[in-house]
């Protein structure tokens, strides 16, 4: 766990570099698709957003929602990923969707710095937050063995 201080330009430049958006979106891709398949089903994004624990608490009460609830949006989210309506989302509209997201948390950070605690050092955000240090490092010419890579 650290603590980061991001804005939302730090995100957008990382979604700009698309070689490392790319590599950083593909490795979560290829950890959610167990099956190896090359595709994400229901079940797999399933699990994956069910690690986001979204339904546990409502500011530290306890709710329980019912499951209609939970398989309705879980439904939705698959649809919003699965442009295609294929059944199944492909490593190329993962990368769209995470994109959105990715700009969608850049333009809700705006421009004033933020101070985040990162309890997933795989992140994305860790990974825009990382990039924006190797940059600064290579600028200012010191601490390239400082900067996480």
């Amino acid at each position: 766990m650290g603590v980061v201080i991001l804005d939302g330009s730090t995100v957008k430049s990382f979604v700009a570099d698309e070689a490392a958006f790319a590599r950083g979106v593909d490795e979560r891709f290829a950890a959610l698709d167990l099956n190896g398949d090359g595709v994400l089903s229901r079940a797999e994004l399933r699990r994956a957003l069910e690690t986001f624990r979204l339904f546990e608490s409502h500011f530290g009460a306890e709710v329980i929602t019912p499951s209609s609830e939970v398989a309705t949006l879980y439904d939705s989210i698959f649809e919003q990923f699965d442009t295609d309506h294929s059944g199944s989302i492909d490593r190329n509209e993962f990368r769209e969707e995470m994109k959105k997201i990715m700009l969608a948390i850049a333009d809700g950070l705006g421009s004033s710095p933020v101070q985040m605690v990162m309890d997933d050092e795989n992140s994305l955000l860790q990974e825009a937050v990382d990039l924006e240090a190797k940059k600064m490092a290579v600028l200012t010419g010191s601490g390239k063995d400082d900067v996480k890579g």
